[in-house]
């Protein structure tokens, strides 16, 4: 008797994907144990589709990506246009193709004053590696080859390679491969909730900032060369600063000469109701690190803003530089890119973000506040968290931290909606094309899934 699985089959997608997949940031005899992997087929606006028909309204925005939604068309029909009068060619050797030009161009006229130059990559894992290279290329061209260090912060997020990691700061991460690598740096984060203790908000800001200058006068200004940080620490649980962080970054970043490295690869397009969070907060970076939002996910591409100071460096006293990628300015994904910035102007995704389904967000959100077992909320446009804690009095997380978010995640999941526990918070960040009345329902799918958890970890 023949017992395979029917080919095309949920069974059938399972066994193979058990068989030979190597998933990202999985325990993968977990998974296998448990049945094996959702499988995703379809998508249509905020709504995803899995292989056995279940409809799930999608808070993640794929992998904090999918800013446009789902399902859009023209994104389909440019890449295959593109697709058809030229499909690849390198940017190396003196040579560019037409949207890679005009993306580049279109970079420098939406990012912060003074970015007017851009390197293309393919994630933003190796636009972080890029910028640590040029960093220290640039150090070494000023005449100060001391200044090797790069630092960062824990709970930080810049990517999975070798280099990415290490500037990332991520214990468990870190434990898996003898990282971080020499000369990477991590202090404390903007996290008022868990460190802020008995201080105002604003005062911890300014605590916080204060760690930056302690390590650099531990080190020696010599030989640091960048601070990197996200706006907000979206990997970290949506860690948001208090608004006088930042302005203390820059300040003690100006007076060491530091360079101040901005990844916007979660903040940017449009995703804080700014195009990048760095006009929020005011930070005027000497790299930013984009990818992402900058083709909502339906093509890699990154892109590594470079400010005028490092680019004069490197065109004045570099030669040649020698980086780069095969598909770095891949002409595809820079033309879908562009169409994607079209969509976001056309359709006033930044301003909708800013003035109404953002500040919606935070309202629904904060009516979670109550819950017992709710410690905090917290969002800035369509980015978000719920803190799940023991006490929330006391601000204590339970013991085994990560064991309560994962429960939440799974009755989410379970109940319609696609959420993601980072340690005990639940993060949000949909689709820029949401609306007031799926906002409802994730919330609704949301707060379902806290009283599912409070009852299994016996709160009431």
């Amino acid at each position: 008797m023949n017992t395979m699985p029917i080919r095309n089959t949920t069974a059938h997608w399972r066994q193979l994907d058990t068989a030979h997949h190597l998933h990202p940031f999985t325990d993968q005899k977990e998974l296998s144990e448990a049945g094996g992997s959702r499988i995703i087929t379809g998508a249509q606006g905020v709504t995803l589709t899995d292989s056995e028909g279940h409809k799930l309204i999608d808070g993640m925005a794929g992998l904090w990506c999918v800013n446009v939604g789902y399902g859009r068309k023209e994104l389909a029909e440019t890449a295959y246009a593109q697709m058809l009068e030229l499909p690849y060619y390198n940017t190396f050797f003196k040579t560019a193709t037409p949207s890679s030009i005009e993306l580049a161009h279109r970079l420098a006229e939406l990012t912060p004053k003074g970015l007017n130059r851009v390197f293309f990559g393919q994630s933003g894992s190796d636009a972080n590696d890029t910028i640590a290279r040029t960093v220290r290329h640039f150090w070494n061209l000023e005449g100060k080859p001391s200044k090797k260090t790069i630092i960062s912060r824990e709970y930080a997020y810049h990517g999975s390679t070798m280099v990415a990691v290490s500037l990332s700061g991520m214990s468990a991460m870190h434990g898996q491969a003898d990282l971080p690598l020499p000369g990477f740096e991590h202090i404390m984060p903007p996290y008022w909730y868990d460190y802020g203790g008995d201080q105002s908000p604003e005062d911890f800001g300014r605590t916080a900032a204060q760690a930056l200058e302690d390590k650099i006068l531990e080190l020696g200004a010599d030989n640091v060369a960048a601070f990197i940080g996200e706006p907000i620490q979206g990997a970290g649980a949506v860690i948001i600063p208090p608004e006088t962080y930042w302005p203390e970054i820059q300040r003690i970043c100006r007076k060491h000469d530091v360079l101040l490295i901005a990844d916007e690869v979660i903040c940017g397009f449009g995703r804080t109701g700014h195009w990048f969070a760095s006009d929020h907060f005011g930070i005027e970076p000497d790299f930013m690190t984009l990818a992402k939002g900058i083709t909502s996910g339906y093509l890699p591409l990154s892109a590594v803003m470079v400010g005028d100071r490092v680019a004069k460096t490197l065109y004045d006293k570099g030669a040649e530089y020698y980086h780069g990628y095969t598909y770095s300015g891949h002409p595809v994904c820079c033309a879908v890119a562009l169409k994607n910035i079209e969509i976001m102007e056309r359709e006033g995704l930044v301003e909708r973000t800013r003035d109404e389904t953002g500040p919606y967000l935070t309202e629904c959100l904060a009516d979670l506040a109550d819950h017992p077992l709710v410690g905090e909320v917290r969002s800035l446009g369509l980015i978000g968290a719920v803190e799940l804690v023991k006490d929330k009095a006391t601000r204590t997380h339970f013991d085994n931290l990560g064991k309560t978010g994962g429960i939440c995640r799974d009755h989410c999941f379970a109940n319609g909606g696609v959420m993601r526990a980072v340690r005990d918070a639940m993060v949000i960040s949909p689709p820029l094309t949401i609306t007031k009345d799926e906002i409802d329902r994730l919330i609704a799918v949301l707060r379902k899934a806290i009283d599912l958890t409070a009852k299994d970890v016996g709160i009431a």
